[in-house]
């Protein structure tokens, strides 16, 4: 497939959402709402639940899997509450020693007016901050489309999994081909000069390993649990020592490449 073919189906109704990932890779699942200040935003959803017999917390973008259910969870486009909630899950899974495991599938975070007005960004910010000081585990799994901050703000992860094919990336094509050349009609070129595949990421090192998607469940199952496995042998001030150095090179490749340019 070309990279946007693969965007289109990355965004396919019929994938996979949160709920079917925590109806079958989880038992026992509890979830938690609420950010504690506001209101619920039922674009996050998240809780406690047992991975292999193991507590853990999950958090995640929750598409619907029709207009109607889209349309209550606002298409997976959290506002300021769903990160405040994503934080305060997450603080939890610290106190208690957990695991956290995140799945991203958005188009970004709720760019409307009120979000901006209750702090849109600096929950966003906070969010990232906070999560690459996390002293837990965390592992994140993008499951469709993986788009701008509003992914971002949760997988600041020790290791990053993308299915095959699942997108990652700043913004949406129509909205790379809407800045850069003003023309959201060359959104398939946009895709492919954007490097957005789970290929692409793996070669430049932005993800730590691709889920084939011929039996997803059992894969990501599988793809999660080695994952853990391997962090949970790690102390906290390695987890955190290599999830620092993750990110730095991170910006020493990518802000040396802009600066060459």
């Amino acid at each position: 497939m070309t990279a946007f073919e693969k965007v289109l189906k990355a965004r396919e109704i019929t994938r996979p959402k949160i709920t079917d990932y925590v109806s079958e890779l989880f038992t026992d699942f509890f979830e938690l709402r609420g950010d504690g200040l506001k209101k619920e935003d039922k674009s996050i959803y998240g809780g406690i639940a047992l991975f292999h017999g193991e507590p853990v917390t999950v958090i995640g973008h929750r598409k619907g899997h029709d207009a109607g259910e889209n349309i209550e969870c606002n298409f997976a486009m959290p506002g300021p509450e769903g990160y405040r909630k994503a934080m305060r899950l997450m603080a939890q899974a610290e106190k208690f020693k957990r695991p956290v495991i995140t799945f991203v599938d958005t188009p970004g975070a709720y760019p409307g007016l009120e979000a901006e007005m209750f702090g849109q960004s600096q929950a966003i910010s906070a969010s990232l901050a906070f999560m690459s000081r996390l002293k837990t585990p965390v592992i994140t799994v993008v499951t469709g489309e993986g788009s701008s901050g509003g992914a971002l703000a949760i997988s600041v992860a020790d290791r990053i999994l993308m299915l095959e094919n699942a997108v990652y990336s700043v913004l949406s094509p129509e909205g790379f081909a809407s800045i850069l050349w003003h023309e959201s009609a060359r959104k398939a070129e946009a895709a492919e000069v954007m490097k957005l595949t789970a290929e692409d990421l793996l070669n430049f090192g932005v993800t730590d390993g691709i889920i084939r998607e011929d039996d997803i469940f059992q894969n990501v199952d599988k793809a999660i649990y080695d994952a853990l496995t391997e962090l949970k042998k790690k102390s906290t001030d390695e987890l955190l020592k290599e999830r620092f150095d993750k990110y730095r090179k991170f910006d020493e490749r990518f802000c040396g490449a802009v600066s060459r340019a």
